[in-house]
């Protein structure tokens, strides 16, 4: 392979989000702190191949499950234009892109997280070939920059526990890039499963985008945005100290008022489904009559995060089976633990 012509691949991870981001400030700014941990099987994997060209202004190809995809190749591009501030090469080069996940795209779990994420990662493989970057350098560039493409993005760069949004509670916290909180999260949440209850497949009604865009004009908004900070501080307690009660509680609440906001937006939507409901109501007599801490959450969509420690999983999953998964559609859920974030491929 000469100079002019660089290949790479990335394995990148979708997050689930603990204390919610929704709502934004700025260009694509968080109006409060979010903390989410990745997952180990919900990834995307990317391959990049750069071939340079005389002609001035980035193009690209790209390939979504093997199939050319003209509507993502539009959005990629507009973000690839805004990317030659922080990669000056793209600006002489032709991007063929193939992409694929191993979850449903578009469904409420974080595809554009794991998608971005696992793009700049290549991008910034092929800036370190090009010029050199510290490790320190390389993750929070990549989280920088999968930022700018999708804001959920910039916490999937790294395995783990992750935070971003800029908050008196943690020292080096911003709002331009997510940092990782491992070192402070007790031994009982680094086992944690996530347990994905596919609901319901397919595109959502309203997008992530729209909803966030809803969230300016809410009368709620600015209460909201206090909760997020006043909970994000009461999490890192929690982390910290491995208060699993206090985690059931928070994160539960964190997952209903984001529903909530939706319900009550000035043009109201609903994402979640009657069997979200369902589940839920399952998942809180389950935990009522065992004592196992099984938690919900939910992205912004009708699929359900089933959240436990590792050493419950075994009755855990006896019970999705008996109880929960005729509640899936087409029978279908996702095993997950907390990651180690993304991959190079070779």
């Amino acid at each position: 392979m000469n100079s002019a012509q660089i290949k790479t691949a990335w394995r990148s991870p979708s997050n689930i989000a603990l204390v919610k981001y929704w709502g934004k400030k700025g260009p694509q700014l968080p109006a409060n702190p979010s903390i989410s941990f990745t997952l180990d099987k919900a990834y995307t994997e990317t391959e990049v191949e750069v071939i340079e060209k005389s002609e001035e202004g980035v193009s690209l190809e790209l390939f979504f499950e093997k199939e050319r995809n003209p509507a993502f190749e539009s959005k990629l591009l507009s973000f690839l234009q805004k990317a030659e501030r922080g990669f000056p090469w793209l600006k002489h080069q032709h991007l063929v892109i193939h992409s694929s996940n191993t979850f449903p795209h578009s469904s409420g779990i974080a595809s554009s997280a794991s998608a971005f994420s696992a793009l700049v990662l290549n991008l910034c493989s092929i800036d370190a070939v090009k010029g050199g970057l510290s490790d320190k350098d390389f993750y929070e560039k990549a989280s920088y920059w999968s930022r700018i493409g999708s804001v959920s993005a910039c916490r999937s760069v790294y395995g783990g526990f992750n935070l971003w949004g800029q908050t008196p509670a943690l020292n080096g916290s911003s709002d331009e890039f997510a940092v990782n909180i491992d070192d402070i999260v007790h031994p009982v949440f680094k086992d944690f499963r996530d347990t994905i209850l596919i609901v319901e497949k397919g595109k959502k009604a309203v997008s992530s985008t729209m909803g966030h865009a809803l969230l300016e004009a809410h009368s709620f908004a600015d209460l909201r945005y206090k909760t997020g900070f006043q909970n994000t501080e009461l999490l890192l307690e929690i982390l910290e100290s491995g208060d699993l009660d206090g985690f059931v509680k928070l994160v539960e609440a964190e997952a209903l008022m984001l529903h909530a906001l939706m319900m009550t937006s000035p043009t109201p939507f609903i994402l979640m489904k009657p069997n979200t409901l369902a589940v839920i109501e399952k998942i809180q007599d389950f935990r009522n009559q065992t004592g196992i801490h099984l938690l919900f959450t939910l992205d912004a969509g009708a699929n359900v995060h089933l959240l436990n420690p590792g050493n419950q999983d075994d009755k855990v999953q006896e019970f999705i089976k008996n109880e929960l998964v005729g509640y899936c559609q087409n029978a279908s859920y996702l095993c997950n633990a907390v990651g180690k974030g993304p991959e190079k491929v070779k």
